[in-house]
């Protein structure tokens, strides 16, 4: 538990280092929440705030931690942190754009199928350790009225990952360190948006 209090520490800070009043314009600040994130039963924030004529800054992250399964020892405890930069086609908030994210998540899982053979391992090993990565994104903002909107977004990159693994996710004997590189997707999105303070655009 040390890990994540200080994973929530760090998010903290960066949140309020992202809300900073800045100078030299008005500026519109989003909350949203990643509807198929939330479906893994992990909630999940995020905060988008505009930083210029037509680029934004979002940060995004989530938890979980509890077992899926505690009786099959079935996990999928992790905290994790998104920043991303995005350029906006037409005006930020507002159609197309393309990100850049970096990507950060500690983690404890193990006894889980992920779909499309990513990880096929997690099925039969428990894994605890860090990932680090960094992507592009593409997505596309669907405005409901002055204050909602629709977001869907997808992302691949370039992570790195070291962790300790087990031989087996019931029984939980060590097998090694390991680190791995790998390319992979980094987002998937279908959010729900809220706009605190949502100006016309120039």
């Amino acid at each position: 538990m040390t890990h994540y209090r200080i994973h929530i520490r760090l998010l903290a800070l960066a949140l309020c280092c992202l809300l900073l009043p800045r100078t030299g314009g008005a500026q519109s600040v989003a909350l949203k929440t990643n509807l198929l994130y939330d479906a893994t039963l992990s909630p999940n924030l995020g905060i988008e705030a505009r930083l210029g004529r037509k680029v934004t800054g979002q940060l995004v992250a989530g938890i979980n931690l509890w077992d899926i399964n505690a009786d099959k020892n079935r996990k999928w405890r992790h905290a994790l942190v998104q920043p991303e930069v995005r350029y906006w086609l037409c005006a930020p908030f507002s159609g197309h754009f393309f990100g850049t994210h970096l990507l950060y998540t500690h983690y404890n899982a193990g006894n889980v199928h992920l779909p499309f053979g990513l990880w096929s391992g997690l099925r039969d090993h428990r894994y605890q350790g860090d990932l680090v990565g960094v992507g592009v994104a593409y997505g596309y903002s669907h405005i409901l009225n002055n204050r909602w909107s629709i977001e869907g977004s997808v992302g691949v990159g370039y992570g790195v990952t070291w962790y300790r693994k087990y031989d087996c996710a019931t029984c939980g004997s060590y097998y090694g360190r390991e680190t791995r590189h790998l390319f992979m997707p980094t987002k998937l999105s279908l959010s729900v948006v809220y706009y605190l303070n949502r100006k016309k655009q120039p």
